[in-house]
């Protein structure tokens, strides 16, 4: 809580374009659909657990934005006077609120439901540019600054990791109380009347969740709603994998006029998701994060009608009907008349004793704020020589004393880019060590340090690396499709005339179509795929055409 009255504090400086004000056309642009009306001091114009709320554009008056708002760790997000407008993603993705917006000084606001917004801002591509890069910033303020949900736990537990990753990968702010550490998680457990046996729990506003699910925590955050439900009837197209190659099939599919639903056992964004920065893809010249490109498309996709149902793990696959049938980890099944395989490819895990043991604990597949906040301050190893490993050295370096990166072979200039290569040289707290493998990891409830040998002596050293992160390559996402349609030896999507050599030329699949009509790979999941951003979503929008030609045929 603030030493001084809220309506005493300084408006908050707009940083990365997350405040900016409004201009007098665009207040104009939003008056056209909203109300305007006076809000008195101590009014909240929407409050941390409501559903959804309307856009605010501040006339006349300040506002301010808390965390925990009424209770004893209430705390100050930022505070907005005249020209400024409310609200961050989940005014966009109707997620549930977790902030408090109170007027502190009376004035003069401009309502618009969020409908009507909806409405401007696609015929406002200027304006909508604005709000949506703001929201994004916003977003990525308030996870940097732990707002949100509580998740209490500890940091050991192997629960507590996966709902903080879910939480990460879906990109939803929240606040990590770790029970080892934090004097204040055990008050705060007692408080609530909760033994240390039953953490992790997620606190969101008056809500206590005890170690819920993933499928639990994202009805709770309000991503289910969001996202859409599950459909009892078959739609046009069922985009299995939301990473770069099932986003833009979303994308294209709903602007195309099929209904179109997208499925994902994690989060928006795949493997890409996890990218801190993609430099070379077209258009962005100073580069983007997996996370802002899978979030607007995700936007995007939803703009189009496409509905994107996560969690949702496809297990199993069948012919029905004269169509197909994906069935989900929680026992219920999708049906749709034509499919898109965009699984994607997961990490290949290292044969390292305790690697399994160690995982969330020191061992890491993926490099992001959560992992670089859990190993800050301390020195770390890469292992891999590919993009995703360069990409991970150059973002870990920011917030690490020095960043190890080891790779079997004997430089790097087989395997990553050259723009990374320049940038790693560059950096003084990276080093590369070739010809080198991981042997060992020290530790007993997490890594104390790494043991590597070289790969020609097998002469062992020791590393004071207090986390492994670990890019060697790629395994398809394709046990659900075993026995369904034709892989290779490496369990890659055939397509095109390899899924079915012995077809005649003209009834042959087509480019992107799996050895059964009607079903498409697309993407780092079929064989043969350039493993680049660009080709995923090149291929996930060409599938759609595709799609196209089968339905009308059929």
């Amino acid at each position: 809580m603030a030493d001084v009255p809220l309506s005493e504090l300084p408006e908050t400086l707009d940083t990365q374009g997350a405040f900016p004000r409004l201009s007098g056309d665009e207040v104009a642009a939003l008056e056209a659909v909203g109300v305007r009306r006076y809000a008195e001091e101590g009014e909240a114009l929407f409050r941390e657990g409501d559903d959804h709320y309307d856009l605010f554009v501040i006339l006349a008056g300040r506002v301010a934005i808390l965390g925990d708002a009424g209770k004893p760790a209430e705390r100050v997000i930022a505070i907005h006077g005249a020209g400024r407008f409310l609200g961050e993603m989940n005014l966009i993705t109707g997620e549930r609120v977790y902030l408090t917006a109170r007027m502190v000084e009376a004035g003069e606001v401009l309502q618009v439901p969020t409908d009507r917004l909806r409405n401007v801002l696609d015929e406002d591509p200027s304006l909508a540019e604005t709000m949506l890069r703001a929201f994004l910033a916003r977003r990525a303020l308030l996870i940097g600054m732990g707002a949100g949900p509580r998740v209490v736990g500890s940091r050991f537990s192997p629960d507590t990791r996966r709902l903080r990753v879910f939480m990460a990968r879906n990109r939803h702010p929240h606040h990590f109380m770790d029970v080892e550490e934090e004097a204040g998680a055990d008050a705060l457990l007692r408080e609530l009347g909760v033994g240390p046996q039953e953490t992790p729990i997620v606190l969101l506003g008056d809500e206590l969740l005890r170690n819920p699910s993933n499928a639990e925590l994202a009805e709770a955050l309000g991503l289910s709603a969001v996202l859409g439900a599950r459909g009892d009837s078959a739609c046009d197209l069922l985009v299995v994998g939301a990473g770069p190659a099932g986003l833009a099939a979303c994308v294209y599919g709903a602007s195309e006029g099929l209904e179109t639903m997208g499925i994902d056992a994690v989060a928006a964004g795949g493997q890409a998701g996890t990218s801190t920065r993609i430099e070379n893809y077209l258009g962005f010249p100073a580069g983007i994060s997996g996370m802002e490109l899978a979030e607007r498309a995700r936007v995007q996709a939803g703009k189009f009608g496409a509905r994107i149902v996560v969690p949702a793990d496809a297990v199993g696959f069948e012919e029905r009907d004269g169509g197909y049938a994906i069935e989900l980890g929680d026992g219920t099944s999708m049906a749709a008349r034509s499919v898109i395989v965009a699984t994607g490819a997961r990490y290949r895990q290292l044969d390292v004793p305790r690697i399994g043991e160690l995982l969330g604990l020191g061992v890491y597949y993926s490099a992001g704020p959560l992992e670089a906040q859990m190993c800050a301050g301390s020195e770390v190893a890469v292992l891999g020589g590919g993009n995703s490993a360069g990409q991970a050295a150059m973002f870990l370096s920011k917030h690490v004393l020095k960043v190890t990166v080891l790779i079997r072979r004997a430089s790097l200039d087989a395997t990553m880019s050259r723009y990374l290569i320049d940038q790693i040289e560059r950096t003084a707290n990276i080093e590369v060590r070739a010809g080198t493998g991981v042997a060992e990891l020290v530790g007993e409830r997490a890594v104390e340090g790494i043991v590597v040998a070289d790969c020609e002596t097998g002469e062992r050293t020791s590393l004071d690396a207090r986390a492994l992160f670990i890019f060697i390559g790629a395994e398809p996402r394709t046990a659900w499709l075993e026995g369904s349609v034709a892989l290779d030896q490496k369990g890659f999507v055939l397509t095109g005339p390899e899924a079915d050599p012995g077809a005649e030329a003209a009834i042959a699949p087509s480019m992107l179509e799996t050895s059964l009509p009607g079903v498409y790979a697309v993407g780092d999941v079929r064989s043969g795929s350039i493993k680049r951003v660009a080709s995923a979503v090149g291929e996930g929008s060409m599938a759609v055409r595709l799609v196209h030609e089968h339905l009308a045929a059929t």
